[in-house]
């Protein structure tokens, strides 16, 4: 139900006269109005400083303070600047008028007045009032809304590049997966056959130690001891590299996880190392010093999760660690880039910290960092939404905390908090038995 205006005002009347006090209060009392008088502009000011009238009536000739100096300052308050006021005076001169307009007055009754006169005017002025209020915050809903809209908008764009980055990371694991496991699977065989072939060439130089001549150049020309001490150094290191991108594969196919949008059972140490996976090529560029990862991992048990947006959180944090010590390498070499990652386990939850020898920030920084499109980049390089981000889904979806500890030239260190016995939203099925 709307309420009318009128029947919740309060009205501050200010004249010096006494009787014209009583008189308008006793009129706008009957009217529903809340009055109260002020005998002059100083104990006016300070009515409407401590309580904030709905509307003023205010006189122009009274003594020390007229009433264009009182309108006047309560414009230039921030808590008054809005209350309508209406002049009542005797003065009747079109510069009279003219001046209380100048200084603020919303409306001008000279006296003598009609009594019907000013009850419409007061209550014209409070209708005025009221729907600017409404519209102001209208107004400020429309905008609130439209942030949020705009958060949302980019938080959806990210999620889409994410998902896309998803899928791209796991059609080239799957595309790499079958021919790397080809390679991997025949290297230990290959080996075997080799050093079954430098077998039999030992044994025919110990059966035939004066081979004939072409043999002997032709065993001269290969160097054959050398080799046979390189071709195992060859073998074993295309075992290495072969294993190694298999484990890349393994990250790479941890790290997009399509098949565990919902919450699942998982293992969190997967996640860190294959957001590392992903970012290996940054880390270790072939242009700029390498950084490294320190890993002081206490074993973390599986605990029900959303492994993929956990996904997206480190790789933000590992991402924005790798540009922050980038952007301190810059200008001071050493001492080299490192990020550590720690995790730790309590009876009832689990904390995983990251921490850079970057750039840094301070305590303003710190406050603002994971309000939506703040950003230390610069403009063209960050949404300034990675880090709203990673405090969503740790602190809305997972009911954890994500905590900063920072200052400038000292790096930063992010400790992520997790319970251990989140409820499972959409748990796996159990196994028929």
């Amino acid at each position: 139900m709307n309420i009318s205006p009128s029947m919740k005002a309060d009205i501050l009347v200010v004249d010096d006269t006494p009787d014209n006090i009583r008189f308008l209060s006793s009129i706008l009392t009957e009217e529903g109005y809340s009055v109260r008088p002020a005998i002059s502009g100083k104990i006016a000011l300070r009515a409407a400083q401590t309580i904030t009238p709905d509307l003023i009536l205010l006189d122009i000739n009274m003594p020390d303070m007229d009433g264009y100096q009182v309108c006047r300052t309560l414009k230039k308050d921030p808590v008054t600047q809005n209350v309508p006021v209406i002049f009542l005076s005797a003065l009747d001169d079109i510069q009279d008028k003219v001046r209380a307009f100048q200084v603020g007055g919303n409306d001008y009754i000279s006296k003598p007045f009609q009594l019907e006169e000013v009850l419409a005017r007061i209550a014209n002025q409070l209708t005025i009032n009221h729907l600017q209020k409404q519209v102001h915050e209208r107004n400020h809903e429309l905008e609130a809304t439209l942030e949020q809209l705009k958060t949302t908008q980019v938080q959806l764009i990210q999620s889409e590049k994410m998902t896309a980055l998803g899928q791209l990371v796991a059609g080239i694991a799957h595309e790499i997966n079958n021919p790397i496991s080809f390679i991997y699977g025949n290297i230990t065989p290959a080996m075997d056959y080799v050093q079954d072939l430098l077998d039999l060439i030992a044994l025919y130089q110990r059966e035939y130690p004066q081979p004939k001549e072409a043999i002997a150049h032709q065993l001269e020309d290969l160097d054959l001891d050398f080799l046979t001490e390189d071709l195992a150094k060859i073998m074993t290191s295309m075992k290495t590299g072969a294993d190694r991108i298999r484990n890349i594969v393994v990250g790479l196919r941890n790290f997009s996880r399509l098949d565990e949008a919902g919450c699942k059972k998982a293992n969190l140490e997967e996640g860190l190392e294959s957001a590392i996976a992903v970012l290996r090529s940054r880390l270790e560029p072939e242009d700029q010093p390498p950084i490294t990862i320190t890993r002081q991992y206490q074993p973390l048990p599986p605990i029900y999760c959303y492994p993929a947006q956990l996904n997206q959180v480190f790789f933000n944090l590992f991402a924005n660690a790798i540009d922050t010590i980038r952007q301190r390498l810059t200008t001071v070499p050493t001492p080299p880039g490192q990020i550590t990652i720690t995790t730790a386990v309590t009876p009832d939850s689990l904390t995983i910290t990251i921490a850079d020898n970057g750039m840094g920030m301070d305590t303003e920084t710190q406050a603002q960092l994971f309000n939506p499109f703040f950003s230390t980049k610069p403009i063209g390089q960050g949404t300034g939404l990675g880090l709203p981000i990673c405090y969503q889904v740790i602190t809305a979806t997972h009911n954890g905390t994500i905590a900063v500890t920072s200052a400038p030239g000292q790096g930063s260190q992010f400790k992520l908090t997790l319970p251990s016995n989140l409820t499972p939203i959409d748990p796996e099925p159990a196994e028929k038995s």
